[in-house]
């Protein structure tokens, strides 16, 4: 990869045989990522007996905590490699999970389907936001919710996601972002409403520990310069 190829979505196919093993430190953050945010998103979304889309799903992290809390779980993403290691993982686990080969700028779902969209590490990396979120509006019943994160647009956003998180700790690998591409909140929240979404609350997401891997632990955090969670609710 050229150094300063940016926003490289073929590291996920790159990796998609060890996805779901414990060898690659980005993964294995990746993956603990997804309490942390559930922390917050469980306050927001009962899931049991929902249709729930997992947009830009990679190999399947969110999509199986949302299918072992009782969701009818459809995950999709462009990367064809880590949608198979998805669907095998799923399958060696007895969990029932749709999973799709797509893009969220053109989602293959009818109109109305799904309860809720959960789309994380995704929104800074798509080609046409306002699409996908037209897409998100249009997939989701009437009164059907929104949950995502993603990362601000500014100087400490870029030094803690590139300089650190990329080339000194080395929980992302280099390339994994573009961060002209990050999205300023204010943006984020014209996008919902053009889209027809209304925007609700937000909060940050970041580390509250180590683990004993030396692995960064997160949580919902009240600061949100770096990365922000969210909800948005189509109306009625």
């Amino acid at each position: 990869m050229n150094a300063e190829t940016r926003n490289n979505l073929s590291i996920y196919d790159d990796v998609a045989q060890k996805w779901w093993a414990d060898d690659v430190r980005w993964l294995r953050v990746l993956r603990k990522m997804v309490p942390g945010r559930l922390k917050w998103f469980n306050r927001h979304m009962e899931w049991q007996g929902k249709k729930v889309l997992d947009l830009g799903c990679a190999g399947g992290f969110m999509a199986e905590a949302l299918a072992e809390r009782g969701a009818n779980v459809t995950g999709i993403d462009p990367a064809a490699e880590a949608i198979a290691a998805a669907r095998a993982h799923a399958e060696a686990g007895g969990l029932t999970i749709r999973y799709d080969v797509g893009v969220g700028e053109d989602l293959p779902y009818e109109s109305g389907h799904f309860d809720a969209v959960v789309c994380v590490d995704v929104l800074e990396h798509v080609q046409d936001l306002d699409q996908v979120l037209r897409e998100v509006e249009r997939v989701l019943k009437p009164g059907g919710r929104f949950l995502f994160d993603t990362l601000d647009r500014n100087p400490v956003a870029r030094f803690a996601a590139i300089t650190m998180a990329e080339n000194v700790l080395r929980v992302l690998p280099k390339g994994a972002h573009d961060p002209d591409m990050f999205i300023k909140k204010p943006e984020l929240r014209a996008a919902l409403t053009r889209a027809g979404l209304a925007a609700r609350d937000f909060t940050g997401l970041g580390p509250v520990g180590i683990d004993g891997k030396l692995d960064p632990v997160f949580g919902p955090i009240p600061v949100q310069t770096v990365i922000y969670m969210g909800y948005a609710d189509k109306g009625w």
